[in-house]
């Protein structure tokens, strides 16, 4: 008999599902009638259409001050936008759309020359016994799909909240003067109100780190006429009308210390960021992006020598919810300590931004699922890979495996909840209306050195209240072989990237809490 696993959902506040939703209600559809068949498993949560944003100075202050308290680390504080009624039904669909534009970017860049060569004009910095934290949150609030970070910029510091991405390098903000910028949440980095503010010049070993604009409209025409003076330009895109376009340039980052100087701060200078003056893209109020790829660009690699250690974590909390969680730069003694930590080990890759993982079967319901071995491919040899990826929200598999995993599903699941045909954009969805209690097939990823990724019911379906409609929150990427782990399938998990060791740590935690 397949595996079931009880399904506790909370509701999915995310653009994609929820547009598509009204779509198929406005189709004729909007009528769903009640399963007659027998109820099992255990409670939904009832449905949150107003969940309170997590932004607010002073509690996030008392926050890390609190952890500091508590636990030995470096952390960062992260905050995830809650969304309010009216703004339920654009969400799924802006995630599902930039998903899309992102998984075509990181497959260009998969192809990418390994920046092995170019680290050696990167300058190592002493390294200190504390370590940095941040506090993380939920992006629904503020109508997106990703987790945000809250980072203190400048002199004087002023706390910007950026998207915590793992699936790219660069660090950058929205600055003034702003040419061409998308709607932002609070005033944008503005450099000439920071002391410390210093442009990377065209002539610097830094400079070659960036891609320099390419096209006139990008550009204006700028070149490295004097390498000694001459700001360094620089062009990041992550895919459809999602592009930052600015100057490479050094500031003051300051990190809230655990450790040895518990409460306390610590400036960090010369931390080089895009400073962005034009910027397109679904980037949904928040002030720029955290970078924290396997690139020497990337926070995470700048920060190495500071706390001291080759390893960072995050713990994401589930989305739609009003508390925060850290990102924790060293090594976290209760998360190593923790009895169902597991690990397996980075994939070799072919470009040096992305973390690869090999996977080697998926099973649905205890029983792997019927998908190629050649289907997962490789990502040294460009032929696919598995990434591990905070900036993507659902899971993506090639073509052939999301087939066959969605209708391993379809056959497992319990003929109580009638199979909705026809629903946009997710597959396969339920008509689960007056079902107070549900069971869905166990998923599990199971990696090709024998490590085993089990997952809770509500990281892999999506529940939709009121209209009584649950998902399957995984697509396929018809163009590519790449597999992608989002955002939402690492919910209530600690991740660990422990690049010492090369290999990926995860745990369940109550993410609220740690």
């Amino acid at each position: 008999m397949a595996k079931l696993k009880h399904l506790p959902v909370c509701s999915l506040l995310l653009a994609v599902l929820l547009l598509a939703l009204s779509s198929f209600s406005a189709g004729g559809n909007s009528s769903v009638s009640a399963s007659a068949g027998p109820l099992y498993g255990i409670e939904f949560p009832p449905y949150n259409t107003a969940v309170a944003d997590a932004g607010c100075d002073g509690r996030l202050v008392a926050e890390e001050a609190e952890l500091a308290r508590r636990a030995p680390s470096l952390k960062l504080n992260m905050t995830r936008r809650s969304a309010d009624t009216a703004g339920t039904g654009s969400l799924v669909l802006d995630s599902a759309k930039k998903d899309a534009a992102r998984i075509g970017t990181m497959h260009g860049r998969r192809a990418a020359p390994s920046g092995a060569a170019r680290r050696k004009g990167s300058r190592p910095r002493r390294a200190l016994s504390e370590r940095v934290v941040a506090t993380v949150a939920s992006g629904v609030a503020v109508g997106s799909g990703e987790y945000l970070v809250d980072v203190y910029v400048g002199t004087p510091p002023r706390r910007f909240r950026m998207i915590m991405d793992t699936g790219s390098d660069l660090n950058w903000l929205q600055c003034a003067p702003c040419l061409d910028c998308f709607h932002q949440t609070g005033p944008v980095f503005d450099p000439a109100a920071s002391t410390s503010y210093r442009n990377v010049t065209c002539g610097d070993s830094r400079c070659g780190l960036v891609s320099p604009p390419e096209s006139p409209a990008a550009s204006t025409g700028r070149k490295c006429r004097k390498p000694r003076s001459d700001p360094c330009p620089y062009y990041y895109w992550y895919g459809d009308q999602s592009n930052t376009t600015g100057d490479l340039a050094l500031e003051a980052f300051t990190v809230n210390l655990t450790g040895a100087a518990a409460g306390s701060t610590r400036r960090v200078d010369g931390v080089a960021f895009g400073c962005g003056h034009r910027n397109r893209g679904l980037f949904h109020g928040a002030a720029g992006l955290l970078g924290l790829g396997r690139g020497p660009l990337s926070f995470a690699s700048q920060l190495r020598g500071v706390y001291g250690g080759h390893a960072f974590s995050y713990c994401l909390v589930e989305h739609g919810s009003a508390a925060g969680s850290k990102i924790i730069f060293g090594h976290d003694d209760a998360l190593l300590a923790h009895p169902r930590l597991n690990y397996t080990a980075f994939a070799p890759a072919a470009a040096d931004t992305f973390y690869y993982v090999q996977l080697k079967s998926v099973l649905v319901g205890g029983e792997a699922v019927n998908v190629p071995s050649d289907t997962w491919g490789g990502a040294k040899d460009g032929s696919g890979g598995t990434i591990i990826d905070s900036g993507t929200t659902l899971s993506y598999f090639p073509e052939p495996a999301y087939r066959a995993i969605r209708q391993a599903f379809i056959d497992r699941m319990s003929p109580s909840y009638p199979l909705i045909a026809g629903f946009p954009v997710l597959s396969p969805c339920y008509n689960v209306s007056g079902a107070g209690k549900i069971e869905v097939p166990e998923l599990a990823l199971v990696f090709a050195d024998g490590a085993a990724w089990e997952f809770p019911a509500e990281n892999y379906f999506i529940r939709l209240e009121p209209e009584g409609v649950m998902c399957l929150a995984v697509l396929g990427t018809p163009r590519s072989g790449m597999s992608i782990i989002g955002n939402y399938q690492q919910q209530n998990f600690h991740v660990l990237y422990d690049l010492e060791r090369n290999r990926l740590g995860f745990a369940p935690r109550r993410c609220a809490e740690v």
